[in-house]
C-alpha cells in the first residue's frame, strides 16, 4: 500500500473510515497528533513565506474605507451603536462582533486591526493546506503558498469579513470531509464542528451561502450525517439571530440583502469582461498609474490586459476544477478526490464573488480557494498523462502554477509581495503616516499624507467631544468613496450620518 504522502494516481480508496494510523491526514480521518519533523518542516515553510511581508504589511498604506469600518464599526457597536439601524454595512454582523470582542481584549489600534487581518489570512492559509494534505505534504505546501499570494496580497492585513469567511468556510469542509472518513463520535464531532463553521462563515458573510449550500449539500449526501450538521449550523446561526433580534427583520433584509444587492449594486459594478484597453475603476487605475505603480521589471502583459485574462481564466479553472474532480471521483471513489471535489464546490460558489466586479481584488478573493487548489488538478495530470512524472508531481504542479500566477496575474500576486516584502526589510519605505496622538494610519503618497495631516491637526484644535462629524467627498452627489478612518482617528465625536460607508449611488 502506498504512503499516504504518495497515493498511487489510479487507485480507488473508497470512502470509508479511514484507520488511525500514522501519516493518514486529519482532513482524511487522522487523529491530531505532534507532527514529525516532516509536518512540522512543511508548516515551517509556509510560515516563512507568510511571515517575510509580515513587518512591511503592518506599514503598508491602508484602504481608508474598507479598512477604516473594520475599524469603526466595532467601535460604535460597543458604543450602543447597532449595524443597518445606525449606520449601514452590507456584510453580516457577526466580524463586527469577533472584532468588538477583539479590541476590548487587545486595545483599539490599527496594529490589533491588522493582527486579526493577519491571523484570518492565516487560517484562510492553513485551511487549504489542510484540505490539500489529502494529497500528500508536498502538494499541501505548494497549495498554501498559492494561496498566499492571493490572500495576502488584495488588500494587506485588513480586517475585513470576507477573508474571515472564506477561513471559516474552508475549515468547514475539511471537518466535513473529515466526517465522510470516521466514524462514531469521531464522525458526530466532525459534522456538528462542519455545520457550526458553516453557520459562523455565514454570519461573516451572508453571500457565502451559495459556496457552502455546494459544498455541503455534496458533502451531506455522501456521509448522511444530517442532524449533528444542523445542530452545529443552528449554533453557529446565533450571531446573525441575536442581530435579526438587535436590528428588526426588515432593516437587516435591507441593509444585507436589498442595499448590497439591488440598490446600491449599479454604482458597484465593473465592465464584464474587464476592458481589454484600459483599466476600469478609479482605485485600479490610480494604483496602476505611472506615479504609484511598484517596481516590476520583468516581461509582463500590461495591467489591463492581465485583468481580461485574469477574468477567463477565474471561470475555467472554477468550472473545470469541479468537472475535473467529478470525473476523476467516478472513476476511483479515491478520498483525495472526494477531497478535492468539495474543495472544488466551494470554489465554485465563490464565482460570484468575482464575477460582479472584477477588479483585482475581487478576482483575487473569488478565485482564492480555486486557484489554490489547482496544483492537485495539475498534479493528477501530470500523474495520468506522464506516469514517470508521479514520484514528482508536486515538483511539477509547483512550477506549472508558478508560471500560470507569473502569466496571468504577476502584477497583483508576486508584485504585490515582492513590495511588501521589501518595506519588511527596509529596502523601500511603507505608506506615508498621519497620526494623532498614538493612533496612526498610512496613505499612499506625501500629498494625500500632507493634506490629511494638515486637515487632522485643524480639525483637533475646533473639535469639541460629543460634537458630531461627517467625513464625505466635497462634492455629495459624488459618493464613490469616503475616508471612514478619520471617524477612527476622532473616536470622540459622533458620525453624522447613517452613511458612514459612501458608495457610488448613495446620494
Amino acid at each position: 500500500m502506498p504512503a499516504p504522502d504518495v497515493p498511487s494516481p489510479h487507485v480507488a480508496v473508497p470512502d470509508v473510515a479511514v484507520p488511525d494510523v500514522l501519516g493518514v491526514p486529519f482532513v482524511l480521518g487522522g487523529r491530531l497528533r505532534v507532527p514529525g519533523w516532516r509536518g512540522v518542516a512543511a508548516v515551517a515553510v509556509v510560515l516563512a513565506v507568510i511571515g517575510l511581508p509580515v513587518r512591511g504589511l503592518y506599514r503598508a498604506t491602508g484602504s481608508t474605507m474598507e479598512e477604516g469600518f473594520m475599524l469603526v464599526f466595532p467601535k460604535r457597536f460597543l458604543a450602543g451603536d447597532v449595524p443597518n439601524v445606525d449606520y449601514l454595512h452590507l456584510y453580516g454582523p457577526f466580524s463586527i462582533h469577533v472584532l468588538a470582542g477583539w479590541y476590548t481584549l487587545f486595545g483599539y489600534t490599527l496594529q490589533s486591526e491588522r493582527t486579526f487581518g493577519l491571523l484570518q489570512h492565516v487560517a484562510l492559509i492553513l485551511g487549504v493546506f489542510a484540505l490539500a494534505r489529502a494529497w500528500g505534504r508536498r502538494l499541501a505546501v505548494v497549495c498554501a503558498l498559492t494561496a498566499t499570494f492571493l490572500v495576502l496580497t488584495p488588500i494587506g492585513l485588513s480586517a475585513l469579513a470576507w477573508e474571515g469567511g472564506v477561513a471559516l468556510a474552508i475549515w468547514s469542509v475539511v471537518l466535513g470531509v473529515r466526517a465522510m472518513h470516521t466514524d462514531g463520535a469521531w464522525q458526530w464531532r466532525a459534522a456538528v464542528g462542519a455545520g457550526l463553521l458553516a453557520g459562523c462563515a455565514l454570519g461573516y458573510r451572508p453571500d457565502l451561502v451559495l459556496a457552502l449550500v455546494l459544498a455541503h449539500g455534496w458533502l451531506l449526501r455522501r456521509s448522511r450525517r444530517w442532524r449533528p450538521a444542523m445542530i452545529g449550523l443552528a449554533i453557529g446561526l446565533v450571531p446573525i439571530v441575536v442581530h435579526l433580534a438587535m436590528a428588526g427583520v426588515r432593516r437587516s433584509v435591507r441593509g444585507m440583502v436589498l442595499d448590497p444587492v439591488f440598490e446600491l449594486r449599479p454604482g458597484r459594478e465593473l465592465p464584464r469582461p474587464p476592458s481589454w484597453s484600459h483599466v476600469d475603476g478609479a482605485l485600479q487605475a490610480v494604483v496602476e498609474g505611472p506615479a504609484d505603480a511598484p517596481w516590476w521589471r520583468f516581461p509582463a502583459l500590461a495591467a489591463n490586459h492581465q485583468l481580461f485574462v485574469w477574468f477567463f481564466a477565474v471561470i475555467v479553472v472554477g468550472v473545470g476544477l469541479v468537472v475535473l474532480a467529478a470525473r476523476w471521483h467516478r472513476q476511483t471513489g479515491a478520498a483525495r478526490h472526494a477531497t478535492l471535489l468539495a474543495g472544488a464546490l466551494l470554489g465554485l460558489g465563490m464565482l460570484p464573488q468575482a464575477l460582479q466586479r472584477p477588479d483585482s481584488t475581487h478576482l483575487a478573493w473569488g478565485s482564492c480557494v480555486s486557484m489554490a487548489l489547482l496544483p492537485c488538478a495539475i498534479a493528477e495530470l501530470a500523474a495520468r498523462r506522464a506516469p514517470r512524472f508521479a514520484r514528482h508531481r508536486a515538483l511539477v504542479a509547483g512550477a506549472a502554477i508558478a508560471v500560470v500566477l507569473a502569466i496571468v496575474c504577476p502584477f497583483f500576486t508576486y508584485r504585490s509581495y515582492l513590495l511588501d516584502a521589501r518595506i519588511a526589510v527596509g529596502d523601500k519605505p511603507g505608506g506615508f503616516e498621519v497620526a494623532r496622538g498614538d493612533r496612526k494610519f498610512y496613505f499612499g503618497n506625501q500629498a494625500l499624507q500632507q493634506a490629511s495631516q494638515q486637515a487632522i491637526d485643524q480639525l483637533a484644535a475646533s473639535a469639541e467631544p460629543g460634537e458630531r462629524l461627517l467625513v464625505g467627498p466635497a462634492d455629495l452627489s459624488r459618493t464613490i468613496y469616503s475616508d471612514v478612518v478619520f471617524y477612527y482617528l476622532f473616536p470622540e465625536l459622533e458620525p453624522a450620518t447613517y452613511y458612514i460607508e459612501m458608495d457610488p449611488g448613495l446620494a
